[in-house]
């Protein structure tokens, strides 16, 4: 990487950055410093970096030939989009923000969020027209203040008909009111009912529900984990102790929402779920060939991910050391969710039950305008950073790149006029899975699917970083 070595010394002490290397709160960061940022990080630790040409290595000898090229886009954002492989399938993810604060918030689980979570769908008669229906909602949260439940359909955003060219508007505002309808099989009618929401800074809990159901003389641990948040590491950790206390010997884990988060929890949450032994590796990482190489002269074992037995604070994990489990997905099942069930199918049996899964393979890291790219030392006349797509996870036997996603064993959609409670054993998918552990699979089978109009956006999609698989740990290669 000699060349890339050459340019950021340039980039270090050419006289265009020299006033925003002072520690000066005050100072504005100029254009070009922001966008020298984006392509110093970009071109050392970007996922596709092969796949773009302007980022290869010998592109610019030279600061002012970075600068001259920059310079044609307006924003420090266009450019960084510019330096995105195929958007609209392989790098859906990588993004920039302007205030890396807001990006920290995102990384822990806060949002400005009223307590609706919620799938948006096309009517079945007229696909411009959209519909919501509730999944479920935070507590303590406006929503929740206003009796909203699980299965409530609604079709107005403050009497405006929601349309897919103007829902997103319309669910951006702070505040509005929701017409409630009929569900009248999927074309939905206004009912006149309404409800006014009003949002407020929120940390969600992961950890929506967790019981154990009594299947004859079998104990089912049933868990809604909706993300995966390292601060609540030790509370997943506690419902296992639970589980195990009550005597769980098999588990749903219900993932039909979960958009993903922190790769170090999935590792926990399938280590909780599995007895493997902490020499099994839990999945692998395939970075860009540059930095790829240079892990495996320097750290190889930075590549590898094992199972696990204790918290990140050290406590014993209440390991429940299933050979078997259900896990409940949908499309909404993105990211973290993916990497629990690819890396722990080699080892057990996985048993998918619903739809299939959103179909990312890819995390990210943040990057801030740092000689290291950590945030010790960030220039402080500006707050951008970025959380680039970075590695691809695989699991033992090297799968990956499931770009359509994992199919289930047993298809089901939700049913969006009949979505059913939440831990009630008659509800639709968890029905399933119950069924299925009370044969004790001698009938597993594909299921005749539903097939109710496909949901195009959700609340998870909305939120920062809502679909979004990163890594807070890594010790990054010196450049």
């Amino acid at each position: 990487m000699r060349i890339l070595k050459i340019l950021l010394l340039l980039l270090a002490t050419t006289p265009i950055l020299q006033s925003c290397a002072e520690d000066n709160d005050d100072k504005i960061a100029s254009d070009a410093t922001i966008k020298n940022f984006i392509y110093r990080g970009m071109n050392a630790f970007y996922l596709y970096k092969p796949d773009v040409p302007v980022l290869a290595d010998g592109r610019f000898s030279t600061v002012n030939d970075l600068v001259n090229y920059h310079a044609q886009f307006d924003r420090p954002e266009d450019f960084f989009e510019s330096l995105i492989f195929d958007r609209s399938r392989t790098d859906r993810f990588s993004v920039i923000f302007t205030d890396y604060v807001a990006l920290e918030q995102a990384l822990s689980g806060q949002s400005l969020n009223n307590g609706l979570e919620f799938g948006l769908v096309g009517y079945a008669n007229d696909a411009s027209k959209v519909f919501g229906y509730v999944r479920y909602v935070l507590p303590n949260t406006s929503a929740s203040g206003q009796g909203v439940s699980r299965g409530q359909i609604f079709n107005q955003i403050d009497g405006i008909q929601m349309t897919r060219s103007n829902v997103r508007t319309l669910l951006a505002q702070n505040s509005y009111t929701i017409g409630l309808a009929d569900f009248n099989g999927g074309d939905p009618i206004n009912n006149g009912s309404s409800i006014s929401l009003s949002k407020a800074q929120t940390q969600e809990n992961p950890i929506l529900l967790s019981k154990v159901i009594d299947l004859g003389s079998t104990k089912v641990g049933y868990l809604v984990y909706n993300s995966f948040l390292r601060q609540f590491d030790e509370d997943l950790n506690a419902v296992f102790a639970d589980f195990k206390a009550q005597g769980v010997t098999r588990l749903v884990l219900d993932l039909r929402y979960n958009g993903g988060g922190s790769v170090n929890t999935a590792i926990m949450l399938g280590s909780l779920i599995a007895g493997n032994p902490t020499t099994d590796v839990f999945s692998t990482e395939q970075w860009n060939p540059e930095i790829q190489q240079s892990f495996l002269e320097n750290n190889p074992d930075q590549l590898i991910n094992y199972f696990q037995n204790t918290t990140s604070s050290g406590s014993a994990l209440n390991r429940l050391n299933l050979s078997k489990v259900h896990i409940i997905t949908t499309q909404n099942s993105a990211s973290a969710s993916e990497l629990v069930i690819n890396s722990l199918d080699p080892y057990i049996d996985v048993v998918q039950v619903g739809g299939e899964t959103a179909g990312k393979f890819q995390a990210s890291i943040t990057l801030y305008d740092s000689e290291d790219f950590q945030k010790s030392g960030a220039n402080t006349s500006h707050r951008y950073a970025m959380q680039p797509l970075v590695f691809k996870s695989l699991n033992s036997v090297g799968k990956t790149d499931y770009f359509d996603g994992l199919v289930p064993d047993i298809e089901q959609r939700e049913d969006f006029g009949n979505l059913g409670v939440l831990g009630d054993p008659s509800e639709p998918l968890l029905s399933l899975c119950l069924n299925e552990i009370a044969v004790n699979g001698s009938i597993k089978k594909q299921a005749p699917p539903n097939k109710p109009s496909r949901e195009f956006m959700g609340s998870n999609t909305m939120k920062t970083l809502g679909n979004e698989m990163w890594k807070d740990d890594v010790e990054l290669p010196q450049q």
